[in-house]
C-alpha cells in the first residue's frame, strides 16, 4: 500500500507569514507614487486552474523519497500557479521517520528552490500517512500566474491587466514586497494610472 504524506498546515508548525497574510493589505494597496499607466498588458490565460495531480506521479510503492518529491513538485507549481516542467530531488535514503531533517530541491522551468523539510509523526488516523513541513527558500512569481490570480480574483468585472514587465517566470524573496506592480483595468474604464503591489505565497502570487 503506497504511503500516504502531507503537509502541515497548522499556523504553530508553518512560517508566520502564511498565517498572517491578511495583515499585508495595508502594504498591498498603497497606489504607486506617481499615476503612470504600467506597460505590459496581461490577458486571460487559456487555463486559470492548475491540475492538482501533476505528472508523473510514483507508483503505489514509491520509496518514500519519491513520494514526498512528488509532493514538493505540486506545491511549486502551486506556488507558480501555472503549469510548467518540474522536478525534485530529495536524499534518495530519506527515511519516513519523525524529526528526520533533510534539504530537497524542486526547479520550475529551470528556477531552483530549496526546501528545509522536517518528518513528523504517523497521523492518529493511520500509519500510512506521514505528516511532514517544508519551508521554501524563495518564492516563484510567474506572468501567467499573477494573470490567473487577477481574472480569477475580479472575475466578471476585469477587463484586462496592466503589469509592470512581469518575467514569464521569477524568484522573488517569499511573502515580500516584489518591485512588480499591476492594475486591474474595469469593463468599460480606462487604465488609471494607479496599481498594487505583487509578491509571492507559498500558495501562489497575490496583489491588493
Amino acid at each position: 500500500m503506497r504511503m500516504k504524506i502531507f503537509a502541515v498546515v497548522g499556523c504553530t508548525l508553518v512560517l508566520a507569514t502564511a498565517c498572517a497574510e491578511g495583515d499585508k493589505d495595508d502594504a498591498g494597496s498603497t497606489p504607486a507614487p506617481t499615476a503612470s499607466v504600467l506597460p505590459q498588458k496581461l490577458t486571460k490565460p487559456a487555463a486559470t486552474v492548475v491540475d492538482d495531480e501533476i505528472k508523473p506521479s510514483p507508483a503505489e510503492d514509491a520509496p518514500f523519497a519519491d513520494q514526498l518529491e512528488y509532493e514538493l513538485r505540486r506545491r511549486t507549481v502551486k506556488m507558480a500557479h501555472t503549469e510548467g516542467e518540474t522536478t525534485a530531488t530529495c536524499p534518495s535514503n530519506l527515511a519516513s521517520t519523525r524529526s528526520t531533517r533533510a534539504t530537497c530541491t524542486t526547479t520550475f522551468d529551470g528556477l531552483k528552490v530549496e526546501w528545509a523539510v522536517t518528518i513528523g509523526d504517523n497521523a492518529a488516523w493511520s500509519d500510512n500517512y506521514v505528516q511532514y513541513e517544508a519551508t521554501p527558500n524563495t518564492g516563484i512569481l510567474t506572468r501567467d500566474g499573477v494573470a490567473g490570480y487577477l481574472y480569477g480574483n475580479n472575475k466578471g468585472y476585469i477587463d484586462y491587466a496592466l503589469c509592470s514587465n512581469i518575467p514569464e517566470a521569477v524568484l522573488v524573496p517569499l511573502d515580500k514586497d516584489t518591485k512588480y506592480r499591476c492594475e486591474v483595468v474595469r469593463k468599460g474604464k480606462k487604465p488609471t494610472g494607479f496599481s498594487n503591489k505583487v509578491w509571492a505565497t507559498k500558495v501562489g502570487p497575490r496583489s491588493y
